[in-house]
C-alpha cells in the first residue's frame, strides 16, 4: 500500500466520496494527485490518500471544507477529528439554508436554481432551452448558468453537499449547449482547437465557447477535459488550427509550459488562448492571449474564422 499510485476513481472507493467531491478538494484546496508521469493522468499516493481521509473525516463531523483542508496539507497523518472539535458549530450547517446563491443575478437564474434543489430536471432543460432561444449562448452564460453553477459550487465548497444537484445541472447544461453545437454547426472548416488544460475536467465554459463560436459560424474541435500535452500537439500537429483554446479552472492545472509547448510546435497557432480563471496574466508566455469572459473569447476568435474563409 505504502508505495501504491492510485487513480481517482480507486481513490474515491476507499474514501466512500465521489470522484467529483476529489476534484473539488483538488481544484479549491490544493488537495489533488501529486504523482504525474508525463503523458499520462497523475495519481493518487500514499500521503495523498492520507491528506483525503483527513479531509473526509473532519468534514463528516462538522469541520468546514476550508479548515479542514488547512490541517490535512500540515498534519496528514497525525490529525484526529476529535482535534478539532473547537472549529465544529453544533446544529449549525456550515453555508446556511438549503439555498443556492445567485448574487445579482435574474429572475431566471433563481428560477433555475429553485429547480436545482428539486432536481427537477424537466424544467431546468426547459429554462435553459429557453433562454438559449431568446438570448443566445453568451448571454445565456452570463446571465444565467454562470451564477447558478458558481452558486452550487459555493454552497458545496461551504457544506460537502449539492453533489447531485451538480451532477444534474451540469448534465443539463451540457446537453443544451451540445444541441446548439449541433443545430447551428457551421460549413466552415473547423480551424479553432479547442482543449482542457491537462488534468482539468472542468469542461462546461470550454462546452459554452464552443456553442457560442458555432452560433457566430465558426467552425471548432472540440478535445474535451484532461488533455496531456503531447496529445495536444498530436492534435495541433495533424490538423493545423489557426487557434488554439487552453482551459484552466484553477491554478493547479494552468502550468505556461503547456503553453509554452503549444507556442514551440512544428505547427505555431496564429493565435493562442489561455482561457479560465486558473491562468495568471504574469505567468503566461509572450504571445498568449488571456480573455477574460466569454464574449471576448468569441470576439478575438472570431474576426479569425472571418479572415480565413475569404
Amino acid at each position: 500500500m505504502a508505495d501504491e499510485a492510485l487513480s481517482a476513481g480507486a481513490v474515491a472507493r476507499r474514501l466512500g466520496v465521489a470522484v467529483t467531491t476529489l476534484r473539488t478538494w483538488h481544484q479549491r484546496y490544493g488537495l489533488g494527485p501529486s504523482e504525474h508521469t508525463p503523458g499520462q493522468h497523475r495519481r493518487y499516493t500514499s500521503a495523498d490518500l492520507a491528506r483525503l481521509e483527513i479531509m473526509r473525516r473532519l468534514t463528516a463531523d462538522g469541520v468546514s471544507p476550508a479548515e479542514a483542508a488547512r490541517w490535512a496539507r500540515q498534519a496528514p497523518g497525525r490529525a484526529r477529528a476529535e482535534d478539532f472539535a473547537p472549529l465544529r458549530r453544533p446544529g449549525v450547517r456550515d453555508g446556511g439554508g438549503p439555498t443556492i446563491p445567485v448574487g445579482r443575478a435574474g429572475p431566471a437564474a433563481r428560477g433555475l436554481a429553485r429547480a436545482a434543489m428539486r432536481l427537477d430536471s424537466p424544467e431546468i432543460n426547459r429554462t435553459i432551452t429557453r433562454a438559449l432561444a431568446t438570448d443566445g449562448v453568451i448571454a445565456t452564460w452570463d446571465g444565467l448558468l454562470r451564477p447558478v453553477l458558481a452558486g452550487i459550487g459555493e454552497r458545496h465548497a461551504a457544506t460537502a453537499g449539492l453533489i447531485e444537484v451538480e451532477h444534474l445541472v451540469s448534465r443539463c447544461v451540457s446537453e443544451a449547449l451540445a444541441t446548439v453545437s449541433r443545430t447551428a454547426a457551421p460549413d466552415a472548416p473547423p480551424r479553432v482547437l479547442l482543449a482542457c488544460a491537462d488534468e482539468e475536467q472542468h469542461s462546461l465554459p470550454l462546452e459554452a465557447l464552443a456553442a457560442a463560436l458555432a452560433e457566430a459560424g465558426v467552425g471548432y474541435r472540440m478535445l474535451g477535459a484532461r488533455v496531456p500535452v503531447p496529445a495536444l500537439l498530436e492534435a495541433v500537429n495533424r490538423t493545423g488550427p489557426a487557434a488554439v483554446v487552453l482551459w484552466s479552472h484553477t491554478r493547479a492545472t494552468a502550468d505556461p509550459a503547456q503553453l509554452g509547448a503549444l507556442l514551440d510546435a512544428p505547427w505555431r497557432p496564429l493565435l493562442v488562448l489561455a482561457a479560465g480563471p486558473g491562468w495568471s496574466a504574469g505567468t503566461l508566455p509572450a504571445g498568449v492571449v488571456r480573455p477574460t469572459r466569454l464574449a471576448e473569447a468569441v470576439d478575438l476568435i472570431v474576426p479569425l474564422g472571418e479572415s480565413l474563409t475569404r
